[in-house]
């Protein structure tokens, strides 16, 4: 069964930031978490719906809200396309940036929205 973007994000970022795997499953497919260089953050490129996308865990040495949050121990993970932000998972809860409903929210979390 084909899953949404929202339930391959969150999937996606409980394996990384809850699970702590190695190597994470979508749709079928397996794809290896490395931790970057500089800050040691966790990181998975993954293949969906014939797009590419990153996750990156939230660097809580930021000035942002987001940063604030992962401070606070709370499970962030920001995805990229085209390195683009797009999306975030904030404790299980998804967020997609630039879409009219989504802006209250974006905003509350200190983030602004794609145009």
């Amino acid at each position: 069964m084909a899953t949404s973007m929202e339930e391959t994000f969150i999937s996606a970022a409980y394996q990384v930031l809850v699970q702590g795997r190695k190597i994470v499953t979508i749709d079928g497919d397996t794809f290896s978490v490395i931790v970057t260089p500089k800050q040691k953050l966790k990181q998975v490129n993954f293949r969906f719906d014939g797009r590419d996308f990153r996750g990156l865990q939230q660097n809580p040495a930021t000035k942002s809200r987001w940063a604030e949050m992962a401070r606070k121990g709370q499970k962030v993970m920001q995805f990229l396309e085209g390195g683009r932000y797009i999306a975030a998972v904030a404790e299980g809860k998804f967020i997609l940036f630039g879409k009219s409903q989504n802006r209250r929210e974006d905003k509350r979390l200190g983030r602004h929205p794609a145009s």
